[in-house]
């Protein structure tokens, strides 16, 4: 006798094309802003999507340092693309948002309104496994400490998390040498693999809270056959092994600290333009700074909170001005906070190994490549110490 699982239990199921229509659909009658991928402008983008059409079946990417190219894929998948220019960090901390205005009446009377966070449930389809790991790094970032981002709490509060693993990571993908993976077994409420043999173009789907549970047993689907399973666990290894990256195998906290002083700072100083991209497109990045501004009367301000960069001369101004004025101190911030300090704030790296930052640097920086430098260069400089440290002694 077959057992019925128990309401809210975690559920394992299949959908085929039709039962992802139905899951898009659901969510859009839930009241909910669905957002996920789709192709607009030359890319493969995060934008509200009202239906399971929009998605980019068919479409991959090819990337590289400093390229970005759609492709077509002959099998129709959904989700066959790594990550684009956008992270969901646009939508749960977005670029721009008003904090208070404030009014003076012809009395001088002076009136200050907050201004609350936007009303939106997100239902986010399509985050993937690094993505996950993203969404978990600012929950702690912007809401686990003293001072907490009230904005980013309501609108994460409410959102729904559909995890897609990974099956074709990009040449720039490196999640599994910073402790991640295509694969996930947490922090979502439903996750799909994408799976397409011979057996046909179907979802393999987890539930992960009981809210996902609650809205999979409303979703025409069928039992997760072992074929499917194994299908789905072959898929997701193999990407395991298909990344284009990696960080070298070294403790990368203990490797930034001890190269405050590096002669690689000067060489990839020569080569970046401080334009801040790949702050913009870091899933993590967090920064953010505020500014007024007022009609031409003067009688109505407003605080507006908008993102900033640590490469930003302005970023670091005191007075006398900048703190780091040269590129070189700018990178070395953002690198050695990005997978040093990082640790010290947060128990964490704050890399996930998405690659985006490679992507989109205009001149093709990579970080995976800096960080080997950096480890070559402390390697040689720990080796000629040594030897010198072994003549003295002989002496």
């Amino acid at each position: 006798m077959t057992s019925t699982p128990a309401a809210g239990a975690p559920r394992t199921a299949v959908l085929d094309k039709d039962g992802l229509a139905a899951l898009v659909a659901a969510l859009v009658a839930d009241g909910r802003t669905v957002v996920g991928p789709t192709v607009r402008d030359g890319a493969i983008v995060l934008a509200p999507i009202d239906s399971a059409e929009q998605l980019p079946y068919g479409w991959g990417v090819e990337l590289e340092a400093g390229h970005y190219r759609l492709s077509h894929r002959e099998d129709g998948a959904a989700f066959a693309h790594s990550a684009g220019p956008q992270s969901w960090k646009n939508f749960l901390h977005p670029q721009r948002e008003k904090l208070w205005s404030a009014d003076r009446a012809k009395d001088g009377e002076l009136t200050v309104r907050a201004e609350p966070p936007e009303a939106v449930s997100y239902a986010f389809l399509g985050v993937r496994p690094c993505d996950l790991r993203a969404i978990a790094i600012q929950d702690r970032v912007l809401t686990g400490g003293h001072f907490r981002d009230t904005g980013y709490g309501e609108r994460r509060r409410g959102a729904f998390l559909v995890a897609v693993e990974c099956t074709a990571p990009g040449a720039t993908c490196f999640c599994v040498s910073m402790g991640g993976g295509p694969g996930t077994d947490s922090g979502f409420d439903l996750a799909l693999t994408e799976v397409i043999d011979g057996a046909g173009h179907r979802f393999l789907v987890r539930s992960g809270s009981e809210a996902g549970t609650a809205l999979l047993d409303q979703l025409p689907c069928t039992a997760a056959d072992r074929e499917t399973r194994q299908a789905a666990r072959t898929v997701v290894a193999d990407a395991a092994d298909a990344m284009g990256r990696a960080m070298p195998p070294v403790d990368l906290q203990r490797l930034m600290g001890g190269s405050l002083e590096a002669e690689r700072w000067d060489d990839v100083a020569a080569r970046c333009l401080t334009c801040g991209n790949c702050t913009m497109v870091c899933p993590t990045c967090f920064c953010t700074t505020t500014e007024e501004v007022t009609d031409l009367t003067g009688d109505h301000a407003e605080r507006w909170q908008r993102w900033d960069s640590c490469f930003d001369l302005d970023f670091s101004h005191l007075h006398g001005g900048p703190v780091r004025s040269s590129g070189r101190s700018r990178y070395r911030q953002w690198l050695t906070h990005k997978l040093g300090t990082w640790h010290d704030q947060f128990d964490s790296s704050g890399c996930v190994g998405c690659g985006r930052c490679i992507v989109w640097c205009p001149v093709g920086i990579d970080i995976t490549e800096e960080v080997t430098a950096l480890k070559a260069e402390a390697d040689t400089k720990g080796h000629a110490q040594h030897g010198t440290h072994e003549k003295e002694a002989e002496r």
